[in-house]
């Protein structure tokens, strides 16, 4: 079809377009200019500011780091007992303000053969001081990270910030060094000493940072965890990888990586909190390894240069309608025929449908387009009625569907194997809802060196209420995992948190185990979920030996039983949940315990992951065309 030029168009075309790309030309090179700019200035003031905050944290880091190095210099000098190591201790605390707390760690049996711990803590209380002997049934300080990693290296460290439990109960950094005593002409291993700081003034410091109206300076350690930020739920429960990963973010786990690297500069920044977009600049934090960065808004940096732009852009119009004027008057005693219509258009363009298009009586080409323009409106009528009506009852149930998939499956998750370096330990695991989504679920995650902890369970119900607490259950879990509990004091703590106002009457069952790498010794407890199976390396697979614990999210102050085993090499265990074992065919016939054990016998000494491919696949190929009634999910875990 041939498009027709009108007279006012083909006489203003020309003028509009010349004038629109002049003005385009000129704003374009002005708004350029002035960006980099401000962008220049502010690069140099953040450089500026950032630099002057890390020097402020090192003068406080640098003197810290002196403190262990002088006592070990007094543990060489005089013999020492312990009335004096303590005296030592409070007067180190004395005449260092900056030192929050200090230990002397001793190697088991070191200072005293009669005595398994030995390591006096001095810290502060109010304005005096206080002392605590750390080592216990419930606290082996040498096998923490501040004892161990020293230990192993031989070498003064800082550690990763932490909440020190049992010695100063406060936010606070460990700066560690290794001491030794000679025996028979060698040095050999003492202990440790430590001295703390505590990382409140640490938010004081980059709370004092004012970065236009709402920037704000925050700092990661070496391992990428958030030690201030002011989202306090992300201190030290979230790492700027996490983030990234929640977020599917590449470009903010590469400036995770630059600042764990200690790279400085400035840079664009997607990891505000309300993800809005800005520039970050990035500093080094003296010996700690810890990296700064300082969050500029892109609104507030180009406040300035918006207002410039919209007054120009405003102008520019402004010119452009003058222009579009006098085009219309010119052409207006020309095209007086076409002016009702329109106008009708326009109206028509913009949503109403209910005017009344009139039909000139000329019998020519306006008329034709005028009944045109009638049969269109009466058309689109119809069709947005229908249109409107269909996408809003669609929308409205692929949003709240696709909304809650995303959110449990992002919680799971998804790298295996999960921990490379830890060559001999086999772990894999698999989910498949029954709907969009479900309510099992499974996780797992390093406690220490040497441990791992790893759970399975099922929430009651389905669909979006269930995946919110399966959410809300997996969060409890690994924070109270993390604190280094057994396996039945984190059920009886997470049953305690989710019994609590749990109006909705929802209850999760839950198998969870922590397995010893080193020992390959597992300890579990079972709270209702389903008895996991052993697999022995001669090939039998046999139901692990229950604890009889009931399901959590009923009634608070349970609790739980647990039960210990050794695993030997090419041994291993497979979680399930009921939608495994309650699987039903086109004949409603159960998958049942006796197919399960069979199948699992026939799989020998196949990998983890094998073994769940394979167990989720028979499942699925008994059920046939069966809908699937229950999530299925599995787990193995295997040396």
């Amino acid at each position: 079809m041939i498009k027709s030029r009108g007279i006012a168009f083909r006489m203003g075309a020309p003028v509009l377009a010349g004038s629109a790309l002049v003005f385009l030309v000129i704003f374009s090179i002005g708004y350029l200019h002035s960006r980099e700019t401000i962008l220049r200035n502010v690069q140099e003031n953040a450089q500026n500011l950032a630099r002057r905050i890390a020097h402020r944290i090192e003068l406080v880091l640098a003197p810290v780091e002196k403190v262990p190095e002088n006592l070990d210099i007094v543990l060489e000098t005089f013999d020492v007992n312990e009335t004096k190591i303590i005296e030592v201790l409070r007067s180190t605390l004395h005449i260092n303000p900056e030192v929050f707390g200090a230990a002397i760690a001793f190697e088991p049996y070191a200072f005293d053969p009669a005595r398994l711990y030995f390591s006096p803590y001095m810290s502060r209380k109010g304005k005096g001081f206080q002392m605590t002997h750390l080592g216990g049934k419930g606290y082996h300080y040498f096998y923490q990270d501040w004892y161990q990693i020293p230990r192993e290296t031989g070498k003064s460290s800082w550690s990763e910030p932490y909440f020190d439990e049992g010695g100063g109960d406060i936010l606070m950094a460990t700066f560690s060094r290794p001491f030794f005593r000679e025996k028979e002409g060698t040095p050999q291993f003492t202990g440790v000493i430590t001295a703390d700081i505590s990382l409140e003034w640490l938010e004081k410091i980059v709370a004092e940072i004012h970065v236009l109206r709402t920037g704000y300076g925050f700092i990661i350690s070496r391992n990428g965890a958030f030690i201030v930020h002011p989202q306090k739920s992300w201190i030290l429960n979230e790492t700027i990888f996490s983030i990234a990963e929640a977020r599917n973010d590449p470009a903010l786990r590469a400036i995770g990586k630059r600042m764990i690297a200690g790279e400085s500069g400035f840079f664009p920044f997607t990891g505000d909190v309300l993800q809005r977009p800005g520039f970050i600049y990035l500093t080094p934090v003296g010996f700690s390894n810890w990296s700064l960065g300082i969050f500029f808004p892109t609104n507030e940096l180009m406040a300035d240069l918006d207002a410039f732009r919209r007054t120009a852009v405003s102008l520019g119009l402004s010119g452009l309608l003058v222009l579009i004027l006098v085009v219309w008057l010119v052409a207006r005693t020309i095209t007086r025929p076409l002016r009702t219509l329109s106008a009708v258009a326009r109206n028509m363009a913009t949503g109403n449908l209910e005017i009344e298009v009139p039909v000139p009586k000329t019998g020519d080409e306006v008329a034709i387009l005028a009944e045109s323009f009638n049969y269109m409106k009466n058309s689109l009528k119809v069709h947005i009625r229908e249109l409107l009506a269909a996408t809003a009852a669609k929308e409205h149930i692929e949003s709240e569907l696709t909304i809650a998939r995303d959110i449990q499956m992002g919680l799971l998750p998804k790298t295996f194997p999960p921990f490379p370096d830890l060559p001999g330990f086999d772990l894999y695991a698999l989910l498949k809802p029954a709907r969009e989504v479900g309510g099992d679920l499974y996780d797992f995650c390093r406690i220490d060196e040497d441990r791992v902890c790893f759970f399975l369970g099922d929430v009651s119900g389905k669909g979006v209420p269930a995946a919110l607490f399966m959410a809300v259950t997996m969060t409890l879990i690994k924070m109270t995992a993390a604190k280094g509990l057994s396996p039945d004091r984190i059920l009886r703590e997470v049953n305690g948190q989710l019994s609590r106002d749990n109006a909705a009457g929802m209850f999760v069952t839950l198998f969870c185990g922590i397995v010893n790498i080193r020992t390959r010794e597992l300890w579990y407890a079972n709270g209702g979920h389903n008895q996991p199976v052993l697999l022995r390396k001669s090939g039998e697979a046999i139901f692990l030996e229950g604890t009889d614990g009931i399901l959590l999210g009923a009634m608070e102050d349970i609790d739980y039983a647990m039960k210990r085993i050794v695993l030997d090499a090419g041994e291993g265990l497979f979680l399930y949940s009921d939608g495994v074992t309650e699987a039903m065919d086109e004949q409603e016939r159960l998958y049942s315990d006796e197919r399960l054990l069979e199948a699992l016998k026939a799989m020998g000494q196949m990998s983890s992951a094998e073994v769940v491919e394979s167990v989720a696949h028979d499942v699925i190929s008994f059920a046939g065309t069966a809908p699937q009634a229950d999530d299925i999910t599995v787990m193995m875990v295997r040396f």
